[in-house]
């Protein structure tokens, strides 16, 4: 999870460098013989031992169906590094390229960085929608382009202490966000100076993976209209959004008094983590969080994040988002580099073998309801959310993740009761993120 962490400011740099150079874009014309001997070029971004392991173990199962293709992998590599490589072309420019950043999917579309795999597809007999969920083929295209396919995705939920529940009395998960408000009050325990030993649960935007645009997809906002516009200024889901993390901000204690006590939390992904050590009760995370829940002195679960009181019925919804491949546009090898991209993303046994490794949510539906899936039911509650059909992920934009960035730093005003007319400020956000759109498009 920390590669992600890190790749999440390098994706802005790439987005730049994206923008100031386009290429051709292939229209799966490539003439190179996959059954002849090659070598491919494969950078990831994964840098953890185990996560690298399980990657070189994907990939010499790949080596084994293909004995003329040798893959030479490079590992912990950003997508700034990826796209100046791209850009360069050459021969030391990889052929296959991963990315941790679904946002930045339109920029790789619609530069022709990455070519359009559709055709690729075609030929081989591939049918993307029956082989991966809609969701995930909806953030690894841009216009009707197909440049990526998911490699593994990460959906998000709800992580509680099941001890802290008991001696609250409440019985189950909150499943809506009148009851997560009740149930956030019963669980927050302040200390006798006027601080907190717990809080029940914050939605404070700079806490951890509280990214504004995760929380706010319990709401299924629309992004954009159909003339490619911002639109959160005319929908609901916004405004009601704001309105539930402000009612759960004041009924704990306010703003301020929160935020002084998420600067005291230690990192994500320490041993210190707010989480783990009991100063918060309920929390949105994703699936990988589990694998670092070892050291818990207390039981824990996890559920879907709750939904909006008059929408019941989309219990069970989740922000959904994960790991793009695609092929360089300008390898000469695109069609062994397809045989590699199509293994590692729609080889049934491929992709149950690597989500087990690194506890991730596999990206194909047979995957997803494979028998040889790790069976713990913490992590089946995600499983779950990914194939919720009122699960979300954020829709791909020219520019990248620019809008998500100004979505994070109008909610920072938000919470901070530095917003004083929402509709206003909602529509002042609208007009930045489409005159951010309109220079990204000269």
């Amino acid at each position: 999870m920390a590669r992600k962490l890190a790749a999440l400011a390098a994706a802005l740099s790439a987005g730049a460098l994206l923008l100031t150079g386009c290429a051709n874009p292939s229209t799966g014309s490539a003439e190179d013989d996959p059954t002849k001997p090659v070598t491919l070029k494969f950078w990831h971004g994964w840098s953890e031992d185990s996560e690298v392991k399980a990657i070189d173990a994907g990939i010499a199962r790949f080596e084994e169906l293909h004995p003329n293709i040798k893959v030479k992998a490079t590992g912990n590599v950003t997508d700034a590094t990826v796209n100046q490589a791209l850009r360069a072309g050459g021969g030391d420019a990889p052929d296959v390229v991963s990315s941790f950043t679904t946002n930045n999917v339109g920029q790789y579309c619609s530069s022709g960085m990455w070519v359009d795999l559709d055709p690729f597809m075609k030929k081989t007999g591939l049918d993307k929608a029956k082989v991966f969920p809609k969701t995930l083929l909806d953030y690894t295209s841009y216009q009707g382009d197909q440049c990526a396919l998911p490699l593994l995705a990460d959906a998000y939920g709800m992580y509680y202490n099941k001890d802290a529940f008991a001696e609250a009395g409440i019985k189950r998960p909150p499943r809506t966000m009148s009851e997560l408000r009740r149930d956030a009050v019963k669980l927050t325990k302040r200390t006798k100076s006027g601080g907190y030993e717990r809080v029940g649960f914050m939605p404070n935007f700079r806490l951890y993976q509280n990214s504004p645009d995760r929380f706010l997809a319990q709401w299924g906002p629309s992004y954009f209209g159909k003339d490619g516009k911002a639109r959160l200024a005319k929908g609901k889901a916004a405004k009601e959004f704001y309105a539930t993390t402000g009612e759960l901000m004041r009924s704990q204690g306010g703003y301020g008094p929160l935020e002084t006590f998420r600067t005291s939390f230690g990192d994500e992904m320490s041993s210190q983590n707010a989480f783990l050590t009991g100063k918060l009760a309920m929390h949105m995370d994703g699936e990988w969080r589990g694998l670092f829940m070892k050291g818990a002195k207390f039981t824990w679960g996890t559920a879907p994040l709750p939904v909006p009181d008059d929408r019941p019925e989309t219990y069970g919804r989740g922000y959904l988002t994960g790991t793009v491949v695609g092929i360089a546009h300008s390898s000469t090898h695109q069609n062994a580099a397809w045989e590699l991209v199509k293994f590692l993303t729609a080889n049934t046994d491929q992709v149950v073998a690597f989500a087990n490794a690194i506890h991730n949510v596999p990206s194909t539906k047979a995957a997803l309801t494979s028998p040889k899936l790790d069976s713990d039911p913490t992590f089946r509650a995600f499983l779950d959310i990914a194939q919720n059909r009122y699960s979300t992920a954020l829709p791909p934009s020219i520019n990248g993740g620019q809008y998500v960035t100004s979505l994070q730093d109008f909610s920072y005003g938000v919470e901070a009761g530095k917003v004083h007319d929402l509709d206003a400020g909602l529509r002042k956000l609208d007009d930045e993120i489409d005159a951010d759109n309109l220079q990204a498009q000269n």
